[in-house]
């Protein structure tokens, strides 16, 4: 018989702790990144965050033109350890892809970690790979949400069965900052069937997205000011309310992320909505993230909490 291990002082063994830490990024539940590196192609751009993080952790150039981009050699890794995790508890985790890359860019050169040239494969043949992945059903427990900047790009590059019939457990999101790239932007998105969100930032002026929202043809949208530059002074909370009354007259879901880097969220914009976690996601068909129950659920707003849980 199978002796019992006894703590001495009487306590339970802790639980062992998820290698992986939830992103700050609130309105996701991790991130991965297939490699590091973009170029600029907006005025949301200007003051990326992203590219002052590349220069601090990684001094080679792996931003803007002519530069290579960074392959992360445990992004694959990374992504069957967090499906693993989510089916034991039964439960769905967001995934952004990627908060220091743009899974739509035009195929670019790599390199590793030490700056050596990588020979054969290019970023194309990384994101080939996770689309196959998803196709494949390795990661059913896992919602990903696809940011890009490069919406015109989108139906170029996933697969062709995606374009008819795309996975549930996959969103596609473009960053419209301005009444400019809100109408080239979200018209090229809405060339793309499936699910899709809007991350509205920086906000740099007011802009209506009523036009997209009425016919819900925009399942989530995020607003939020700068957070990565010094332009606080432009973002003015009442165009968050705008975006917000909008949201709320369409059913769509809304989330405020962050007025700037210094100023406090005013209370009627602690507003912090998100998509439906639905075990299986794409095996048993996600609800529709403007779901009536969803809506119900989190009619009443309540303050932001400082990270996703």
């Amino acid at each position: 018989m199978k002796k019992k291990t006894v703590r001495l002082n009487g306590t339970k063994k802790p639980k062992k702790k998820f290698k992986y830490p939830k992103t700050d990024i609130e309105w996701a539940d991790f991130t991965v990144n297939l490699w590091w590196g973009c170029m600029k192609v907006s005025l949301g751009c200007e003051h990326c965050y992203a590219e002052k993080d590349a220069k601090f952790y990684y001094r080679i150039p792996i931003w803007g033109k002519g530069t290579s981009r960074r392959k992360i050699e445990e992004a694959f890794i990374k992504l069957d350890d967090l499906q693993k995790e989510a089916a034991s508890k039964r439960v769905t985790y967001r995934v952004f892809i990627g908060s220091m890359m743009d899974i739509f860019e035009l195929p670019q050169k790599l390199i590793d970690k030490n700056g050596n040239k990588i020979e054969d494969i290019t970023t194309a043949h990384l994101r080939y790979e996770l689309f196959k992945n998803i196709s494949d059903h390795k990661y059913d427990n896992l919602v990903f949400m696809f940011l890009t900047k490069r919406p015109s790009n989108i139906n170029k590059m996933i697969p062709d069965a995606w374009k008819i019939d795309p996975p549930a457990n996959v969103f596609f999101g473009t960053s419209p900052v301005d009444k400019g790239t809100a109408f080239k932007f979200i018209e090229q998105l809405l060339t793309v069937k499936g699910n899709k969100f809007l991350s509205v930032e920086p906000l740099l002026e007011e802009i209506s997205l009523k036009p997209w929202l009425k016919d819900n043809l925009i399942n989530f949208v995020i607003v939020g000011g700068e957070s990565g530059g010094d332009r606080e002074e432009r973002f003015n909370p009442d165009w968050g309310r705008i975006i917000r009354d909008e949201c709320l007259e369409t059913n769509t879901p809304f989330f405020f992320k962050q007025v700037d880097r210094v100023r406090a969220i005013p209370k009627d914009l602690q507003i912090r909505h998100r998509p439906i976690e639905v075990y299986g996601c794409a095996a048993t068909a996600c609800k529709a993230i403007n779901d009536e129950s969803y809506i119900a659920m989190n009619a009443k707003a309540t303050k932001a909490p400082k990270t996703t849980k």
